[in-house]
Parts: C-alpha cells; structure tokens; sequence
C-alpha cells in the first residue's frame, strides 16, 4: 500500500487539538534554574507537566525571554500564543538539532544497531515507547505531555466506526489499522523479542498504535518519511484555515544556547499577530477533509476539504490493455489511475482521457491501432464517438450511484444533525466527512447526468473521419 506518511517538505503531521491526559512526573526529580519572571509567563491553568517542559525548555535555552510565544489554553486545548505583537514573517522560535527527535537520534542510541534496515517511522516509533519508558530519558519532560490518544479515526471504537460506514474514509482508517498490525508483528518477532535487555518492558499493538499515532498526528517531513522528525515546542503549533501559505517552515542555522551555534527547526509567523493570539499554521493545504481526520483527528468546517477519489483501472482483460497502458504510462498514469475530486472544483483534467481510453471498444480501437501514442491522448481530450462518451457518463454514473448507496444516511439527515449541533467531536467528523463525499459523489453525477444531456450535441472524432 502507499505510504501512509506525507511526502511534503516540513509538512507537519500533527495535531494539537488535544485532550490529552498528561502523566504525572515523579516528585524527585531536580529543580530548573529558571528566573521568576520566565515562572510567571505561564497561565497556572497550564498542566503542571506543561508548566514543568516549558522550564525544561527554558533551562535548556531553547527558549528565552525574547522568545515571542509560549504555550497557553486555546480552543483547541493547547496551542502557542503570543506574548507580544508579532509581525507576518517574524522568526517566533528556533529549536536546535540535538532537540530533533528523528532517525539520527535513534541510530546514536542504545537501540540504533537493532532498527538499522526498519522503515524510519518503526524506529522512531520503538524509540519513543522506550523514552516513555525510562525514567532518565532526555526526553522524559516532553514525553510527559504527549497525549494518550487524539480523534484520529484510528483510535476510534467499532461503534464510532460505524458512523462512517460506505465511507472512504472508513476504507482507509481499516486499510491503516492492518497496515501497522501488521509491521508490528513483523518488528516484535524480529527486533523487540530478540532484545529483551533493549526492551525489558512490556510493548502490545495498543502502544505501537499510540507511537504511530503521535509521528501520524505531529511528526514533520522534510523531502520525504526518510526524514520524519519530531521537534519538541515545535509541535504545539495548532493548525488553521486562515493560514493559505505553508512556507514558514525553515531549517537554518543559528545560536542554541549563550556559547552554541547549531542548525535550528525555525517557525515563522504566517499571520500578524497581537499579544495574546494563537501562533497558527497550515498542515498542508492539497489534505482533504478525510485526510485531517485520519491524520490529526478534526476536520474543517471548509466545503473545499470535502473531496472523494475516482480510482478507475485498465483491464488486463482488455484485447488491447498493453497499447492502453503504453499510452496511459506516456502520461503519467498507469493500469491503475486515482483522481481527486473536490466539491465546488473542476474535474482533474486528465480524467477525461483516460475515461475515453479505458473504455474504448469496437470501431474506436482502431485508433490505437493507426495513430501514436500521443496522438491518441490529444484526440481522447476531446469526444471519441457517442457509445464511448456515452459508457464513461453511464459508467461514472452507476459508480456514484453505488457508492452513494453505501452511506447510512442522507446529505440531508446529516446537514440536520449539523445545524442541531452538540455532536461529540468524532460524530462531528463523522457526520462531516460523510456529508462531505456525499455532497462530491453528487456533483460528479450531476456533472456526467448533464454530459448525458449533451450527447446528441457534441463533435465525435469517428463523425468528423467518416
């Protein structure tokens, strides 16, 4: 299956819309030299454990008094807010390297021989159970506020699966779930078993789910999963609509400490910001709405989010399936082809290609016989015959028909539960993600209804050549 991490540079997967169930740190461990006035920076309706990562982080000097946000009680539940006025562009904070919590820091620790050759996110997953773990971790302060669990769709019981039922995003959630069952059968016979003075604690799929969860919900890429990091502070950035930009995400170098210098995980404001404002951030602007949901565990109140996928497929059955896949391979797609769709948007250009070229049949194929490759794809922009443009719109149609009759629900029944509101926050994603794809599976089918509409007013090639 496809990764299940983003491939987008610095694109944090995370979310901090968190209801968290901070662990309590052991009463023994040492006082922070910190100043009075750093102290009183802080709402005390903070968590203690926050409170007590915030003085980590001071003491640490990856935060100063210049240092223009802090974190604070948001909506969300706990964001960065700042401490002053903030300019659009300003640099807000600047974690050093040795803070990154990314496959350097697994290969130079006590586990790194044994996850050489594991996919960076199973490392970076055993490395934070067993920093969970150890009581003298370096981390132990900001492990102490990661929370249990977020809204992701992975952790959601079978009954709050079934509020998704027909749903793509159900297919994916359960797609997901066995994915990472399965690496961690595979990782706990091969590595975990094995090394048991590695491992002297107790590790179940519950926890491995707990790991992927906080990489899947705060981990950043940079160019790619080889290169998923963590980054303490960094990570309580909340996201928001309002931000359109996701370029103020940077690595640069820069002091990180009074007598250090290092390369630095650097935030700059997107927005213009008053004391007192959440510092926010974009976590990718292509994500639809299913995607937040699975990936951070909210979604947006954005009709733009909305979205469904059309895979459609070449069959090997076909008389001509090689000369359909040359083509189809000429222009960037293959055998199998997935298109995005989203509500209020045009239909990806390429979908009506590949449509006419999937299903070409009869006297239409002897363009696959007579004319190039390209050719072929300039001509199947534009209608082939009637009974090819006439199959696509039926074909389409009879697959959102099915597909609509999947959901449970109506766009209506669900637009009435919405405007009803107190909905607990999973059944509002529920009910959002499904109206959602309701609402785009009815546009494709209005949009190929209206195609049906217009066969008998079209331009055919095979007329234009008769």
């Amino acid at each position: 299956m496809a990764s299940v991490f983003s491939s987008s540079f610095f694109c944090p997967l995370k979310t901090t819309k968190l209801r968290i169930k901070l662990q309590t740190l052991q009463s023994s461990q040492k006082p922070f030299l910190i100043s009075s006035l750093q102290l009183r920076e802080l709402d005390p309706k903070i968590p203690q454990p926050v409170q007590t990562f915030w003085k980590w982080l001071c003491d640490e000097g990856v935060v100063s008094i210049k240092t223009p946000v802090k974190p604070g009680i948001v909506a969300e539940g706990l964001g960065l807010v700042a401490k002053r006025d903030i300019s659009k562009g300003e640099t807000v904070l600047g974690v050093p390297k040795r803070f990154w919590i990314n496959t350097d820091a697994v290969a130079e620790s006590e586990i790194g021989n044994v996850c050489t050759g594991l996919e960076p996110w199973i490392s970076l997953a055993l490395f934070l159970l067993r920093e969970k773990w150890k009581d003298d971790s370096k981390w132990k302060y900001y492990m102490a506020v990661l929370p249990e669990s977020t809204d992701s769709t992975i952790y959601w019981s079978e009954e709050e699966l079934s509020e998704i039922q027909g749903t793509q995003l159900l297919s994916t959630t359960l797609s997901v779930k066995e994915y990472v069952q399965d690496e961690f059968q595979k990782v706990e016979e091969q590595v975990i078993l094995g090394n048991k003075q590695l491992f002297p604690f107790p590790i179940t799929l519950d926890d491995f789910f707990w790991a992927f969860g906080m990489l899947r919900s705060r981990a950043f890429s940079r160019g790619g999963i080889q290169n998923l990091m963590l980054v303490p502070f960094a990570d309580l950035a909340n996201h928001s609509v309002k931000v359109t930009t996701e370029d103020h995400i940077h690595e640069v170098g820069g002091p990180a400490g009074l007598f250090s210098w290092d390369l630095l995980f650097s935030f700059q404001s997107p927005l213009r910001l008053k004391a007192g404002d959440q510092f926010l951030i974009q976590y990718g602007l292509k994500k639809s709405n299913a995607d937040m949901a699975i990936g951070y565990g909210f979604i947006e109140p954005n009709s733009a989010r909305d979205a469904f996928t059309l895979t459609l497929e070449i069959s090997k059955t076909d008389d001509f399936y090689g000369d359909k896949l040359d083509i189809a391979e000429s222009n960037g797609l293959g055998e199998t082809a997935e298109f995005d769709i989203k509500l209020g948007q045009s239909l990806p250009p390429p979908l009506f290609p590949y449509l006419r070229l999937v299903s070409l049949g009869g006297t239409d194929n002897f363009l696959l016989e007579s004319i190039t490759g390209n050719a072929v794809w300039n001509l199947l922009e534009l209608p082939v015959s009637r009974a090819n443009e006439e199959l696509i719109c039926k074909v389409v149609r009879d697959s959102c028909r099915s597909a609509l009759s999947g959901y449970h629900t109506t766009i209506e029944e669900d637009e009435k539960l919405m405007k009803g509101g107190n909905l607990s926050s999973r059944l509002q994603i529920a009910v959002g993600v499904r109206a959602g794809e309701k609402k785009v599976l009815q546009q494709v089918d209005d949009i190929f209804r209206e195609r049906e509409l217009e066969l008998d007013e079209l331009e055919y090639y095979q007329e234009k050549e008769a």
